[in-house]
C-alpha cells in the first residue's frame, strides 16, 4: 500500500461526485506528492482511474489516516476493521460524527477527532 515516504489516507466513503467532500479530498491528495490515497465504497470499483476496495477488510498495510465519510448508522460495525488496519488517526468528517465508534477506538489506544480532513490537509496537518 505505501509508497516511500508517502503518507497514505484511506477514504471510507469516497466518491466520483465532484460535489463531494470525500471526491475533493481525493483530488487534493492526488496533486500533492506527499499522500497516497486509498479508496472505499461498497457500490464503486475505481474513481478517476484509482482501484476502490469494497471494504475496510480489503485494506492492508497500516495507514497514516483513516478519514471517514459515512454517516453513524453506515459506521456502525467498523470497530474491528479499523482496530486491525492500526491507524495513525480517524477523523469523522462533517455528518460523519459517531460517539459510540469514537469512544471505542480511543478507549483501544486511536487516535480520533471530528474535523474536516480537507481544512486539516489545507493547514498542512492531515
Amino acid at each position: 500500500m505505501k509508497q516511500s515516504g508517502k503518507k497514505t489516507v484511506v477514504i471510507v466513503g469516497a466518491s466520483d461526485q465532484p460535489d463531494r467532500k470525500s471526491y475533493m479530498l481525493l483530488q487534493r491528495l492526488r496533486n500533492n506528492p506527499h499522500y497516497e490515497p486509498v479508496l472505499v465504497n461498497p457500490r464503486l470499483k475505481e474513481i478517476d482511474g484509482i482501484p476502490v476496495s469494497s471494504s475496510l477488510a480489503e485494506v492492508s498495510g497500516k495507514p497514516d489516516v483513516i478519514s471517514l465519510y459515512l454517516n453513524a448508522k453506515n459506521s456502525q460495525g467498523l470497530e474491528d476493521a479499523i482496530e486491525r488496519l492500526k491507524p495513525g488517526n480517524v477523523i469523522f468528517n462533517p455528518g460523519a460524527e459517531n460517539p459510540e465508534l469514537m469512544g471505542h477506538l480511543y478507549s483501544r489506544g486511536i487516535q480520533v477527532e471530528e474535523a474536516c480532513s480537507l481544512v486539516l490537509l489545507s493547514q498542512n496537518a492531515l
